[in-house]
């Protein structure tokens, strides 16, 4: 009995060991073959904003950045969003966070919604167009595109002021080559039921609409 198991023990060994060989071999190909997916970078779409993009009012994943976000991951797989944006956000304050910001995400794609918090205040046009303009150029140096989203300011300002204001948008723009979109509230701003009872900022169900017109713009920016 003990000649009979070492008769077949040896051609057993045998072929344990030219499987274990072949599956070395093969190793270096299956590992090669699912590296790239494995490491494949994610880009990444950095939001600077105020309320608007903040979802004040709102859980955050109602609000038109999560819910591009969501489209972001079906429609564009190895893309993401971060939303820092801040409610009540000037662009002094934008200005002055953009390089850390950069740095942090490193992002591809920066979206530039800030402005209506100094229009509402009234600050100096010419400010919030150099605020502006450090927060593009600092975008651009890194290597990211960038999105300028733009906003108007009622009349009670007077026509100078507001002309000026939505001006300094476009101006920007078309200086340093952006991609564009002149008025965020555009879908909305004419139906009252559109806002929350302060009347500036969305409710949860026209933040769809505000996604879709953001859209329109940005996606052009992932191809």
């Amino acid at each position: 009995m003990n000649s009979g198991y070492a008769g077949w023990r040896a051609p057993v060994q045998w072929a344990i060991g030219l499987v274990m060989l072949m599956l070395a071999m093969a190793a270096p190909t299956l590992s090669a073959q699912a590296t790239p997916n494995a490491t494949k970078p994610v880009r990444t779409v950095l939001v600077m904003g105020d309320s608007l993009s903040a979802a004040y009012g709102l859980s955050a994943s109602q609000g038109w950045v999560a819910l591009t976000a969501d489209r972001v991951t079906r429609l564009r797989p190895g893309w993401r969003m971060v939303n820092a944006s801040i409610s009540g956000e000037t662009t002094a304050g934008g200005a002055s966070r953009i390089a850390g910001e950069l740095k942090r995400s490193k992002p591809s794609v920066v979206v530039i919604e800030l402005g209506a918090n100094d229009g509402l205040r009234g600050l100096p046009l010419a400010l919030t167009r150099a605020n502006l303009e450090r927060m593009i150029k600092l975008s651009q140096a890194s290597g990211a595109r960038v999105l300028l989203v733009g906003m108007r300011m009622p009349p009670n300002l007077g026509r100078d002021y507001t002309q000026g204001f939505e001006r300094n948008y476009s101006e920007l723009s078309k200086l340093h080559k952006t991609g564009f979109l002149p008025f965020l509230l555009e879908p909305i701003a004419r139906d009252r039921a559109n806002f929350q009872p302060d009347n500036l900022h969305p409710v949860a169900s026209a933040q769809p609409k505000l996604r879709d017109h953001v859209w329109k713009s940005l996606a052009p920016l992932l191809d």
